[in-house]
């Protein structure tokens, strides 16, 4: 999920991205990786409440699996406001611009929610107990060092650009 979402959300930087295409192309590689995405939190969200079915224990009882649901729903949000911007004419949307800068912010705000759930997880009892000392230490820089970059990133391209025309 956290690799997709970067990767789709890097696909526009000129210097964070693995592809060199066309914006078309680039638009589409989006797509698929923020469906990958979605696919692998749907997926993981499955198999999580099959597990807690199986062993009988309560479900959405931890602030993780809380925000984890919640980022859930903000990337399928997400995704809609997506299409609108894939389909402009289908949906008639005139404000493309204005769309365009809110799937962008959005997109974040989803983000760090993401970042905020695995945070949320690494503090878990169960996965201090399996990873210690200066490895989770490791795992949390793992986290935060895509998320900055992605802010950074976003900050430039879209609030820059916003503070230049007004």
């Amino acid at each position: 999920f956290c690799l997709c979402l970067t990767e789709a959300i890097l696909i526009f930087s000129p210097e964070g991205s693995l592809f060199f295409c066309s914006h078309k192309a680039k638009v589409q590689l989006h797509w698929i990786a923020q469906m990958l995405a979605l696919m692998a939190a749907t997926l993981g969200l499955i198999f999580i409440i099959s597990s807690k079915n199986r062993s009988e224990l309560p479900h959405f009882i931890s602030w993780h699996s809380i925000l984890g649901l919640v980022t859930i729903l903000a990337t399928c949000g997400q995704v809609l406001c997506g299409l609108g911007l894939l389909f402009p004419q289908l949906l008639r949307i005139s404000l493309v611009a204005q769309l365009w800068r809110c799937h962008t912010v959005y997109g974040l705000i989803v983000y760090l929610l993401a970042t905020s759930t695995v945070v949320l997880g690494i503090c878990s009892d169960w996965f201090q107990a399996q990873i210690k000392g200066m490895a989770w230490y490791l795992c949390l820089g793992l986290i935060f060092c895509p998320a900055l970059v992605i802010m950074n990133q976003i900050s430039r391209t879209c609030l820059w650009k916003k503070r230049q025309y007004v």
